[in-house]
């Protein structure tokens, strides 16, 4: 266990409520308590007790906790202080703690030390972050999966084959003269098969808990009055965009966070795409294109009377390559139709209307089935997108060792770095500026 010195900080929101929290973390904290109560204190059992300040004074009267190292979430002792919750209280506590030798901690320093005295792996530490977050039930019981070890334990078996793999291969590289058959009587291709697959699931597993945490990024586009900020404020539930018949009355993006049955969806209504010399409606329109390179799913919005198909045509060619669309055919209310799902060879339309609300049902479907989503919900954990990105490195180097099998030092190389990548997700391989750059994001307390 690393020793470090002692942090203080509050642990519950800003503002009043009935309770407010103290969290102690450093090394031999019995001594430090003596500050704050006259009191022995028990691991793990709870001291209803005053407060005292430097003069013996009570600043407040509550339960004072001890866990004891390494028996504590940082692995180092922990006091905790459950006083009242007001915010003058709390500021006197801390500042009695800070007397007492302790300094303010840095924002997700408690989780950090957690880490980095093996209380838990990386994963799990930014399963704790993305639990305080959470948007929805689903996410958040996701995260807890991260916070429990699910995702580390898929990362630490794909880790474990690699090793046994790269075992085989050193081992081979004592006997060139033999490397071949040895490798074949390894088994190596048929093991290196196997954790490529397994790399596949996992890979398609933490992009989806990738979308739980960050939501689906679904953009709104099309022409000028095809009822684009209608159906933004349908999602919402109240008038969050402002509505004219005048085109060109959305200039920036709207974004309104929505839950499909769990899945968070982050709604972005766009300025409507047409030509204009209007200056200010051009850096709009930029804007829009610019959503949508970093969209995940594109709904064209369109007038469901056909009042602009050329327009519809044009911005569907504009559209990047791969990027799933859900045609939204508005307005059937006014062309006396009826809200259908039609699933096509080239896309999915849906008829609805806006101002009525019918059809909306399903285009949230729509919406739900396009980001591949599992109905429970079950077996799915939170990640992030350095964790895509380090999976999609460690896929390239097992792509290359297949086909390098027959040059073994470039083929333990690969592995090697495969392995790597695995391992800077639960932060076996991790440089400090990662880590500040992630605990950076906690909240003061955490």
């Amino acid at each position: 266990m690393m020793r470090r010195d002692t942090i203080a900080a509050i642990a519950t929101a800003p503002g009043r409520g009935g309770v407010g929290i103290i969290r102690v973390s450093g090394a031999d904290l019995l001594c430090f308590a003596s500050g704050l109560t006259s009191h022995q204190l028990v691991a793990r059992h709870a001291l209803f007790t005053p407060f005292l300040d430097a003069a013996g004074a009570a600043i407040d009267d509550g339960l004072l906790l001890y866990f004891a190292a390494p028996h504590s979430y940082t692995g180092e002792d922990v006091l905790e202080l459950q006083g009242h919750g007001g915010p003058v209280v709390m500021r006197q506590l801390l500042q009695r703690c800070l007397e007492l030798g302790a300094r303010l901690a840095r924002p997700g320093e408690f989780t950090e030390r957690a880490y980095l005295n093996g209380r838990m792996d990386l994963a799990q530490a930014e399963g704790v972050a993305d639990l305080i977050e959470a948007s929805t039930t689903m996410a958040a019981r996701a995260a807890l999966r991260s916070l429990h070890g699910d995702f580390s334990k898929l990362i630490q078996g794909l880790s474990g084959k690699i090793v046994d793999l790269r075992m085989l291969v050193e081992a081979t590289l004592d006997f060139p003269e033999e490397d071949v058959e040895f490798l074949t009587a390894g088994r190596a291709a048929e093991k290196l098969a196997e954790i490529r697959e397994g790399l596949v699931a996992t890979l398609k597993a933490t992009r989806q808990g990738s979308m739980l945490r960050d939501g689906v990024q679904a953009v709104l586009i099309g022409a000028p009055n095809v009822g684009k900020s209608s159906l933004l404020n349908r999602f919402a539930g109240e008038e969050v965009a402002i509505v004219t018949d005048t085109p060109g009355t959305t200039r920036d993006a709207l974004r309104e966070q929505i839950d499909i049955d769990g899945m968070p969806v982050n709604i972005i209504d766009t300025a409507g795409l047409r030509d204009t010399v209007d200056s200010v409606e051009k850096i709009g329109i930029d804007r829009t294109w610019a959503m949508v390179q970093k969209a995940d799913l594109a709904l064209l919005v369109c007038d469901a009377r056909g009042i602009d198909e050329v327009g519809d045509r044009a911005i569907v060619e504009r559209l990047p390559q791969g990027l799933p669309r859900i045609r939204v055919l508005n307005k059937i209310d006014l062309a006396g139709l009826s809200p259908v799902r039609e699933i096509g060879p080239a896309e999915e339309r849906i008829w609805l209307s806006a101002r009525t609300g019918a059809g909306l049902d399903l285009l949230k479907k729509a919406i739900w089935n396009h980001a591949g989503w599992r109905p429970s919900g079950e077996g799915l954990f939170t990640a992030r997108a350095r964790h895509v990105e380090a999976l999609q490195n460690a896929q390239r180097h097992l792509t290359a060792a297949a086909g390098l099998t027959r040059q073994l030092e470039l083929y333990a190389e690969e592995l090697r770095l495969a392995h790597e990548a695995l391992g800077s997700i639960t932060g076996e391989f991790t440089s400090d500026d990662l880590l500040g750059e992630i605990f950076s994001r906690f909240c003061i307390g955490k």
